[in-house]
């Protein structure tokens, strides 16, 4: 068998959520690790400049390199030291990969598991983070709040209409791209953070809450019975919690591996690691990939009755072969 890829996903989150899986993958065994720095942004440099040249590609978590929203990419200042850190291997934050897994699951959600969307109340925690899956939930007939500039500016200003929510990103990005990362992202912040219960009502007004975990868990009601999430990185922890408040459905945009999902970054940096490339990959050839592979959205019925009616969850077709 050929050398094994190794995968790595350095991020500024916390290191409570570091995990590690070696899978085989198109006859191609792949080791990949998540290591969190909790929030220290230069030792998240300093792993980078360390490795770069040691792994297969990197992947960026807890900030972005650049967003694409609403026909613009925008890149933050705070990222620049990171991709300077790096000469030799590719390093992925997950926005090439965004665009076409989180936009496919709202079809996911619909066609394959025959979910019917229109009309549906959706509590978008950061539309500019998300903006494929956004997207895809207006086009879908959604009925759309956008809460970007609560989660990310800490203004109670809800955002409904697709062209509003444009020309809110056209118009704030250019400055919100220069400021420090952490006042939109606080990355030491963890997902097992005390929570405060605030804004009940626009919890309790949405059919689906959907973003980044962290936001959609910041100021969750602990009634949450019947409601869908759909989001990114859970762990097994994050599973109980959400089961505990009661909600009926939770999709996670990248597949569970060993117990948990990893971020849109590393799964981003694994596909690239497949190929063999040392840059990102057009979308199609992501999509390509990742049906090649069997990486899906993962599927869970979290209340027993929903488990038992849905039956199995949704799995990727891949064979772990140890952990640690």
């Amino acid at each position: 068998m050929a050398a094994i890829k190794e995968v790595l996903g350095i991020s500024i989150g916390s290191s409570r959520r570091d995990h590690e899986v070696v899978l085989e993958l198109l006859g191609r065994q792949v080791r990949i690790r998540r290591e969190g720095t909790d929030g220290d942004m230069d030792e998240a440099a300093r792993r980078f400049r360390a490795l770069d040249g040691k792994v297969d590609a990197f992947g960026l978590g807890g900030i972005d390199l650049s967003l694409r929203a609403a026909g613009r990419e925008y890149y933050f200042r705070d990222a620049t030291r990171f991709r300077k850190a790096v000469r030799a291997t590719p390093i992925l934050d997950g926005s090439g990969l965004k665009g076409a897994v989180e936009a496919d699951v709202v079809r996911f959600m619909h066609e394959d598991l025959g979910l019917d969307l229109a009309g549906k109340r959706v509590l978008m925690t950061s539309a500019v983070d998300r903006w494929g899956m956004a997207e895809a939930f207006y086009e879908a007939g959604c009925d759309m709040t956008c809460a970007d500039m609560l989660y990310g500016l800490g203004i109670n200003i809800m955002l409904r209409e697709k062209r509003t929510t444009e020309r809110f990103i056209h118009v704030l990005m250019p400055l919100v791209r220069q400021m420090p990362f952490k006042w939109l992202y606080p990355a030491e912040d963890d997902h097992a953070s005390e929570i405060v219960a605030k804004y009940p009502a626009m919890y309790a007004s949405a059919d689906i809450i959907a973003g980044d975990y962290k936001y959609v868990r910041k100021w969750m009601p602990e009634d949450m019975t019947g409601k869908w999430v759909v989001t990114n990185t859970t762990t097994a922890q994050a599973v109980d919690f959400l089961r505990d408040r009661g909600i009926e459905l939770l999709i996670t945009t990248t597949p569970r591996l060993d117990g948990r999902s990893f971020g849109t970054n590393v799964i981003e940096a694994t596909l690239v690691a497949m190929a063999g490339a040392s840059e990102p990959l057009r979308p199609a050839e992501y999509v390509d990939l990742l049906g090649r592979v069997g990486f899906a959205p993962d599927v869970g019925w979290l209340q027993d009755d929903k488990e038992k009616a849905a039956g199995p969850r949704s799995s990727p077709a891949v064979t772990p072969t140890s952990t640690q």
